[in-house]
């Protein structure tokens, strides 16, 4: 994906008007992060809004004993930081790269540019933040609730969330990143795997991951033997 193909794809690009586009295309800034690389780091100033060129970015927090939770993961297409600017607050995570990513950066000054002149840019938002809850609040579901293979799949169809305009229902990602962002070793990851691709709900290749049926596995639970 390009710069130009993210932005045409973007859902509040299009409600832009034309001198509000143009102004966007002049300010934007492209940036290569290489793998596991930040993109930002918690106690920083919030200068950009983020979008997701290429690769995969995951947002996690590292705790006072040392351990890292991932909050939520980020494919092509995804954009955001929105949060931090709209609180002028400093980051509360880190945003760190899977692999070698590209990401466009809009800076903090037409965001607000965006805010103070298009409607259109605001229901965005709106909704944006809606959604966003609802990701955090599946995230916290998916680590207290859910079982291994069902963590696995509901990881998955996160990254392909119909808000983002993925061109196909296929990532490159490997199965130690997916374990990064369900917190599972690349081994229990593998396994459940084979489970969804039994289950009709994705196809496995080697670093891709084509998912056949996007609803059964946002919504995937492993059947439960009777006796338990």
């Amino acid at each position: 994906m390009s710069l130009e193909v993210l932005l045409e794809n973007s859902p509040w690009m299009v409600g832009l008007n034309a001198a509000e586009q143009y102004k966007v295309r002049q300010d934007i800034q492209v940036k290569q992060i290489a793998g596991e690389g930040f993109v930002c780091r918690r106690g920083e100033t919030a200068d950009y809004w983020f979008g997701v060129i290429s690769g995969v970015v995951k947002i996690n927090n590292v705790g006072a004993s040392g351990k890292s939770t991932t909050l939520l993961g980020l494919a092509p297409g995804s954009w955001f930081g929105e949060g931090s600017l709209l609180k002028e607050e400093s980051r509360r995570y880190d945003a760190t790269t899977l692999r070698d990513s590209q990401l466009a950066l809009m800076p903090k000054s037409t965001f607000v540019w965006l805010m103070d002149n298009s409607m259109f840019f605001n229901r965005f938002l709106i909704t944006q933040l809606n959604k966003r809850l609802g990701q955090f609040i599946g995230a916290m579901e998916n680590e207290r609730l859910l079982d291994v293979d069902a963590r696995v799949a509901r990881s998955l169809a996160a990254l392909f969330d119909s808000w983002y305009p993925q061109q196909t229902l296929m990532l490159k990602i490997s199965q130690e990143e997916i374990g990064q962002l369900a917190g599972l070793s690349r081994q229990r990851v593998n396994s459940a795997l084979k489970v969804l691709e039994l289950s009709g709900l994705i196809r496995v290749h080697y670093g891709e991951i084509h998912v056949l049926d996007l609803d059964k596995l946002s919504t995937f639970h492993s059947e439960i033997p009777a006796n338990h």
